[in-house]
């Protein structure tokens, strides 16, 4: 079953978007809203990783590893000034994005499988995703004008 493919691959998508969240946080102190946002969405997807241990462990059982190429680093660090902080949203954006759509796929497979419970995590856990995707096209709103336009 391929399904503990896509469960590992939003596993360790869901950790590293924790973590580029943090990053932003500690890369940008200069932005008032980035600490309290930024933490309170890290300890979301932190959340969201744990509440799919189970299922991992449950259908990773007897599957083969999956190739590594199957997994993409979409952010590797902050960069300074506002077009640092723009593009630094940008990539969160979209490593945000492939959660969403691997949550999309799981549901899928959950239903397919007939697992209730599973499907139960992809329903609460698909809707955090799309706050959090919302507040970043909202942040990058903001930020764009700065970045692009105003800062030298």
């Amino acid at each position: 079953m391929h399904l503990a493919h896509y469960l590992r691959l939003l596993h360790r998508s869901e950790n590293a978007l924790a973590e580029a969240f943090r990053e932003i946080r500690r890369g940008h102190p200069h932005e008032p809203d980035m600490y309290g946002v930024c933490e309170r969405l890290a300890v979301q997807c932190g959340e969201q990783a744990r509440r799919l241990e189970p299922f991992v462990r449950r259908y990773s059982a007897g599957a083969s590893e999956e190739p590594e190429r199957l997994h993409s680093a979409l952010f590797s660090g902050t960069r300074p000034g506002c077009l640092g902080l723009l593009r630094d949203l940008h990539d969160v954006y979209l490593l945000a994005t492939e959660c969403e759509i691997a949550w999309s796929i799981v549901a899928q497979g959950a239903q397919g499988a007939r697992d209730e419970e599973l499907l139960e995590v992809v329903r609460h856990c698909g809707g955090d995703t799309a706050v959090q995707l919302l507040w970043l096209r909202t942040r990058m709103r903001h930020a764009a004008p700065q970045a692009l336009v105003v800062a030298s």
